[in-house]
C-alpha cells in the first residue's frame, strides 16, 4: 500500500547499468528490441549492447548456431523464472507470520480483557508498522476487502507484498474489490498481479481519477495515508468514519469501468477521448502538468502527449489559447 522499490540493477560486469531499472519498468528501447527479437526469432548481438538490461533480466540468450546473434526467451518462460523466487519468499513469509501470530497470541488475549479503553484512531509511523497493522487487519478479515490504489505502475515489491497478503484472503473466501486508475490498464505488472489472483472472488475496476490510497476490511477498520511520502498512516476503527469511507468507495465504484470489460479511452464524436476530457477539466482548474499526471496516475511525458493531442483536436496554438478553447468548446459539459 505504501511501499517503494529502491536501487537499480547491476550490470553483467558487476557495475551499475547505464540505465538501471526494475524488470517491471523495462525501458522503451529494451521493450522495442525484445519485441523485435520475438517477432524475428533472433536479433544481432551488436544491436543489444547499448541495452544490457535484456541480458540482465534473462530475456535473451546466445544463439547456439552463431555467436553474433541472440535469441529471445519466451515471455511465459521469462515470467515463470522471475515469479518462482517470489513464490518461495511468499511461502517463507507465511511461515514466519504463523510463528509470529502464535508468539503474540497470549498478549492479544490479555489485551482483549482490557475493555476499559478503545482506540478508534491510531497513528501508524513508518512502513514496517503500517504493514504490520495491515497484516493483522487482513488476517482477521472474513467477508470483504475494499481497496483504492492510485497510480498507473505497480512495482515488483508491491506485486510480492500484494500476493502475500491477498492469497490467504482469497483462500478463505474473502471478496476483494479494487479500484485502479485507467492508466493501470497499460501496466503489465498490474495485469500480471490481477491474473495471479483472478481465481478468487476478485473484482477490479478502473476510473480516471483517484485521490489517495484506501483499504477497508470487513467494514470495521480502514487505513489511509496522511503524508505525501506515505510514511505515516491512520488506522480507523470508529464505526461512523469507516461507514463514511465505505460510502465514498461505493460512490467511486459505481462510476468505474470493469478492468476486463469496456475501453475507457474511446474517442467521442468531438474527437476528445475520456482521458483527455479529464485532463481538460484539470487544466481549467489551474493544475500544472506534474499535478495532473499525479492525479491521473500517469507519467508527465504521457500527460503532455495527451495535452498535445487535445490542443490539436481543438486547434490550439498555445497553452493560453488551449484553456480558452476548452472553456468555449463545451466539452466539459458532455456526459462523462
Amino acid at each position: 500500500m505504501f511501499r517503494t522499490l529502491g536501487g537499480g540493477e547491476l550490470g553483467t560486469n558487476g557495475t551499475q547499468a547505464a540505465h538501471p531499472h526494475a524488470i517491471t519498468e523495462l525501458c522503451d528501447e529494451g521493450s522495442r528490441l525484445y519485441t523485435s527479437a520475438l517477432r524475428a526469432g533472433r536479433i544481432p548481438r551488436a544491436d543489444v549492447e547499448p541495452v544490457p538490461c535484456l541480458m540482465e533480466f534473462g530475456l535473451l540468450y546466445p544463439d547456439p548456431d552463431d555467436v553474433n546473434w541472440l535469441r529471445p526467451v519466451l515471455p511465459s518462460v521469462a515470467l515463470a523464472q522471475h515469479l518462482h523466487p517470489l513464490e518461495r519468499e511468499i511461502t517463507e513469509r507465511r511461515r514466519l507470520s504463523v510463528e509470529l501470530a502464535d508468539a503474540f497470541e497470549p498478549f492479544m488475549a490479555a489485551s482483549a480483557q482490557n475493555t476499559g479503553t478503545t482506540h478508534s484512531i491510531t497513528v501508524l509511523e513508518g512502513r514496517d508498522r503500517i504493514n504490520a497493522a495491515l497484516n493483522i487487519a487482513t488476517s482477521e478479515c472474513h467477508t470483504e476487502v475494499l481497496a483504492v490504489q492510485p497510480g498507473g505502475r505497480r512495482l515488483e515489491s508491491n506485486l510480492l507484498k500484494g500476493l502475500e497478503r491477498d492469497r490467504p484472503l482469497l483462500e478463505r473466501g474473502v471478496r476483494l474489490r479494487t479500484l485502479y486508475q485507467h492508466t493501470a490498464r497499460h501496466s503489465p505488472q498490474t495485469l500480471a498481479y490481477v491474473d495471479q489472483i483472478s481465481t478468487g472472488k476478485v473484482e477490479v475496476r478502473t476510473i480516471d481519477e483517484l485521490v489517495e490510497r484506501l483499504i477497508i476490511c470487513d467494514e470495521t477498520v480502514a487505513f489511509i495515508p496522511i503524508r505525501e511520502d506515505r510514511q505515516v498512516a491512520l488506522e480507523l476503527r470508529h464505526p461512523g468514519l469507516v461507514r463514511y469511507l465505505v460510502k465514498v468507495f461505493e460512490f467511486m465504484w459505481t462510476r468505474a469501468v470493469p478492468l476486463r470489460v469496456g475501453t475507457p479511452y474511446e474517442t467521442a464524436p468531438d474527437g476528445i477521448t475520456d482521458i483527455q476530457h479529464s485532463i481538460a477539466k484539470l487544466l481549467i482548474e489551474g493544475h500544472v502538468d506534474e499535478a495532473i499526471a499525479r492525479r491521473l496516475g500517469m507519467n508527465v511525458r504521457t500527460c503532455r502527449a495527451h495535452i498535445a493531442k487535445l490542443a490539436q483536436a481543438l486547434g490550439s496554438g498555445s497553452r493560453a489559447q488551449l484553456g480558452f478553447l476548452i472553456a468555449q468548446s463545451g466539452i466539459l459539459e458532455r456526459e462523462h
